[in-house]
């Protein structure tokens, strides 16, 4: 298995990236971060050590780690990191996934985008950003990312105030039509394999929280066009915007992965996988699913709780099951128990056999250590042997303040046991 190094890794972009790569068989992901973030929750090998890349010592630092944890490929989570390694790639003792420092430094200014792309596509209107006789029209910084610093303005002095904030700002176009992402994969060879439009149908922070996959062949020769001027290694993706006529209009081109190509990856496209096939001189090709696929994302809960446990009592009804089938989500975490060791005592009241009833559920009875059988009137506070490092799931209020109080140990009801799953990977 290959070491892989994702910094940042907590962004959305290294939060893909650990989906995409952290059950394969053919990589080993360790996150990295310069500052706490939610990439601690996700990745099982974490550290937070790096310096920021704008310290003297990060390259020299970086370096050292990647001796340290024989890193054999880095990924760059965030466009000024990608920037950055490229920009020293020859000296990193780690393969950089990503284009070249040119292609990275090109696409890292939108200027410089759309003064090269100038009559070759579609490109917005840049307008004097101190004498602007146009409105409304869009400020935006030079370097950016997501929706972070842009403005929609409809006067003069709304510029002045934005720019007088932010002298790097573009006055640009105003784009009023829907938004697209066409993620794409160039091989080493320059060959534009694969291509998907996908409509950015609801942003949140400029991230694309709904997308829907987009169909039209326009996007085809914009992404054919874009990858014959400038060269590309691995992943790569471009917006586009219509304009008050319906064409459409670059926005932004970036090297990298996009935290929404998960849509992509579910039609059988692993971006990132490819990408490090790719570098490894290995001939890769497309295999896409016949279905069409929505995508849509919100916050998600992950949690650490400081206490450590090597017994677990567990209810049966209505805590392994709901409504008479199995309660996947319970499952999960009885597996978890296994996989760690921790000894799992099923302790019930049910009212049939329970060894038919887990039988019919197809549940292994060899799941647990025990299984405690209780008459309905029983407290299940008597049965519990263990009285440390013990906790108690039950459905039932009663039964768990019943046992919190006779022995003191921490009692979970099943919409609390999200807090017990270990989501790193």
């Amino acid at each position: 298995m290959k070491n892989v190094l994702v910094f940042p890794c907590g962004t959305e972009i290294g939060l893909e990236i650990n989906r995409a790569l952290a059950h394969s068989t053919h990589f080993n992901l360790i996150g990295a971060n310069s500052y706490p973030d939610h990439g601690k929750y996700v990745y099982e090998k974490y550290i937070e050590s790096i310096p920021h890349i704008d310290e003297p010592d990060f390259i020299a630092i970086l370096n050292e780690i990647i001796e340290k944890l024989s890193i054999d490929f880095i990924i760059p989570a965030h466009d000024s990191v990608v920037l950055k390694l490229s920009e020293y790639s020859s000296d990193i003792h780690a393969k950089v996934i990503t284009s070249n420092f040119n292609t990275c430094s090109l696409t890292r200014s939108k200027l410089k985008t759309y003064e090269f792309f100038k009559n070759k596509i579609p490109t917005p209107i840049i307008y004097n950003i101190t004498n602007c006789n146009t409105f409304p029209v869009f400020l935006k910084p030079d370097v950016g990312q997501g929706s972070k610093g842009t403005y929609k303005v409809n006067s003069q002095e709304e510029i002045d105030f934005y720019f007088a904030k932010d002298p790097t700002l573009l006055a640009l176009e105003y784009l009023p039509g829907k938004e697209y992402t066409i993620d794409c994969f160039t091989n080493k060879k320059g060959e534009l394999l694969y291509s998907q439009a996908r409509e950015r149908a609801r942003i949140n922070n400029g991230i694309s929280v709904n997308s829907k996959l987009v169909f039209n062949e326009k996007f085809q020769k914009l992404a054919e066009k874009i990858n014959s001027e400038i060269k590309f290694n691995g992943v790569w993706f471009f917006q586009v915007k219509e304009n008050n006529i319906g064409e459409f209009v670059l926005m932004e081109i970036a090297p990298r992965i996009a935290g929404t190509m998960a849509l992509s990856r579910i039609l059988g496209v692993n971006f990132i996988q490819l990408s490090i096939f790719n570098e490894m001189d290995i001939d890769v090709s497309i295999c896409i699913n016949n279905f069409n696929v929505e995508i849509d994302r919100a916050l998600f809960s992950r949690f650490k709780i400081d206490y450590k446990y090597e017994n677990v009592y567990i209810d049966f009804d209505d805590t392994i099951t709901f409504k008479t089938k199995v309660n996947t989500d319970v499952m999960k975490f009885i597996y978890q128990c296994k996989n760690e060791n921790i000894k799992l005592y099923l302790i019930t009241k049910h009212k049939y056999n329970i060894y038919t009833t887990l039988e019919n559920l197809c549940i292994p009875t060899t799941l647990f250590e025990e299984i405690i059988v209780l008459q309905p009137t029983d407290l299940k506070s008597q049965a519990i042997k263990h009285k440390q490092k013990t906790i108690f799931i039950d459905d039932s209020f009663a039964e768990r303040k019943d046992v919190s109080e006779k022995l003191n140990i921490p009692c979970f009801n099943i919409d609390s046991i999200e807090a017990l799953l270990d989501w790193k990977n």
